[in-house]
């Protein structure tokens, strides 16, 4: 005879074997995934309710891979289109995911966009970036939507030190700047990540390495979102630009230093490139800035890989 307990504990083990495909599928999360499986990014979020110091989203350009970089922004409809086309022409991609090239909260394109694409594509991973300001008041959206996967840029729970990373912050119709910004910021950013892990949503925490401001920091904030239930943490270089033009980028093997520092208390992602917020294919492989000839030769090539026992 069934019991309610028995129910409950078929239910964990089936939601625990969903979360395991969607870690084994997405290319952020797997570092065995990256090389099978793709991720699309829709360009459809170009307000952002902060100005980080380092951020610049003026510009595009096809050498650059980095967050805030789009040749377009779609409308919530074109995105779906553009989602069809290449899940058809490209399969192995499995994750759909808004990035930018602002915050994807503060557009409510992101959730028309993610809604259109759950509709049509139930089995995708829905995936959004975020820099977690909103994230405590808009995650019940994320839930509705079904949104599984999570990223949160976290770069510093000190809000002095936060305070020198960021110039403002627009919240609740009010500008915000210093202290009091980097205050709210924190504290919006630790409370939004706590109660997504608590849903059950796969939290990864972006991490940008300034140094001679949060160099030394980084290993707090990585035992603190290892409390938090964290699954992975993604320390990433700066990228020197806007008013952090002038400043000196860290050293490859001082992001290393870091990432093993932090190691003992999360999982390191060692592969990102910094993706462009309209990107998508393989990581370190973004088609979108490839020609036409090329995306068919790496389609043939990931459908062999897909399907190796079939016959050319």
């Amino acid at each position: 005879m069934e019991t309610e307990e028995t129910n409950i504990c078929e239910i964990e083990i089936s939601r625990d074997d969903d979360i395991k495909r969607v870690i084994a599928q997405h290319p952020c999360y797997s570092k065995e995934a990256q090389h099978k499986f793709g991720r699309i990014h829709l360009a459809v979020a170009p307000k952002c309710n902060i100005q980080c110091n380092y951020c610049d989203r003026k510009f595009d350009c096809v050498n650059e891979s980095r967050p805030g970089v789009t040749s377009e922004v779609l409308a919530p409809q074109e995105a779906l289109e553009k989602t069809r086309q290449v899940l058809k022409d490209y399969p192995f991609i499995k994750v759909v995911g808004i990035a930018g090239p602002g915050d994807p909260l503060a557009n409510d394109a992101t959730f028309e966009t993610l809604e259109l694409i759950k509709n049509e594509f139930p089995d995708v991973t829905l995936c959004l970036s975020t820099n977690g300001l909103a994230l405590p008041e808009k995650l019940p959206d994320l839930l509705r939507i079904g949104v599984t996967t999570l990223t949160v840029t976290l770069n510093a729970i000190d809000p002095e030190i936060e305070a020198q990373l960021i110039g403002h912050i627009s919240y609740h119709g009010k500008i915000y700047r210093g202290i009091e910004a980097a205050e709210i910021m924190v504290k919006n950013q630790l409370e939004g990540i706590r109660l997504a892990v608590e849903a059950g949503l796969v939290v990864k925490v972006n991490t940008v390495l300034v140094p001679g401001i949060n160099d030394k920091h980084i290993i707090e904030v990585a035992k603190k979102i290892n409390e938090l239930g964290v699954f992975i943490m993604n320390v990433m270089p700066l990228i020197c630009q806007a008013k952090f033009a002038d400043r000196e980028p860290p050293s490859p093997s001082e992001c290393k230093a870091v990432q093993n520092e932090c190691e003992p208390y999360v999982q390191q992602m060692r592969h990102c490139r910094q993706c462009r917020s309209d990107a998508f294919g393989l990581i370190g492989q973004d088609l979108s800035q490839m020609s036409e000839e090329r995306r068919n030769v790496i389609k043939l090539d990931m459908e062999k890989k897909m399907h190796p026992d079939e016959k050319a």
